[in-house]
């Protein structure tokens, strides 16, 4: 039978202070995502991590600062660039009233404010296989609930052999539900996220190239 893990389950994880991991994204990027450990923001202790994809001429930079406990998204500041000049987007998330307001500026000008409602706290689609790595008891037909806002079902469909620029290793395997992204997920020590696939407007993929620790966690097995 099908278990479903809530959104917004609060527990404690050992956390990966120091971890950076590159990824291969087809067609023609590449990506990093960073783990900076705590910070504080504005007086709140929080977590923050980076993730910058180039893609082709343009990138985009994001620094998303998160709660250490729930894992979701207290802030998120991006900066994206390309060809057509640069634009500065801030998301603002009211997870006790399920609320993220959205800014998105030209230089200091803002260009347009929105505020979007959801039924529950909201994840980000960039953290989403950092939650699922976090999970304990991983058990075939398991399902999480994510609100991006809109409401996707991952499910765990399987444990498959995979091979990625980093190696061959044994991996969780997530579906969701309607078809938009697939996730594949160490099943080794750590459990880093070794291949994403997505249909967010553009169909891509992403996969594993080099993983390193600075407080010297081993190399993904």
């Amino acid at each position: 039978m099908a278990k479903n893990i809530l959104a917004g389950e609060k527990f404690v994880t050992e956390g990966h202070s120091g971890e950076s991991i590159q990824y291969l994204i087809s067609p023609l990027g590449r990506a990093e995502y960073n783990d900076l450990g705590a910070v504080d923001l504005e007086g709140v202790r929080v977590r923050l991590v980076t993730f910058k994809n180039n893609i082709l001429l343009s990138e985009d930079a994001q620094k998303i600062y998160i709660d250490p406990e729930s894992l979701f998204p207290y802030k998120i500041e991006r900066t994206v660039s390309g060809p057509l000049g640069e634009e500065y987007i801030t998301r603002e998330y009211d997870q006790k009233n399920f609320t993220v307001v959205v800014k998105r500026f030209k230089g200091k000008k803002l260009l347009n404010e929105q505020k979007i409602k959801a039924n529950g706290p909201i994840q980000d689609v960039i953290l989403l296989p950092f939650y699922l790595n976090s999970l304990p008891d991983l058990k075939i037909g398991m399902l999480f609930t994510a609100l991006l806002p809109e409401e996707v079902k991952l499910e765990l469909v399987s444990i498959d052999g995979i091979t990625v620029p980093a190696g061959k290793f044994q991996a969780y395997h997530f579906k969701s539900i309607p078809r938009r992204i697939e996730i594949w997920i160490n099943k080794g020590t750590p459990r880093t996220p070794l291949k994403i696939q997505g249909k967010f407007g553009l169909n891509y993929s992403m996969v594993l190239k080099k993983y390193s620790c600075k407080n010297n966690q081993k190399d993904p097995e």
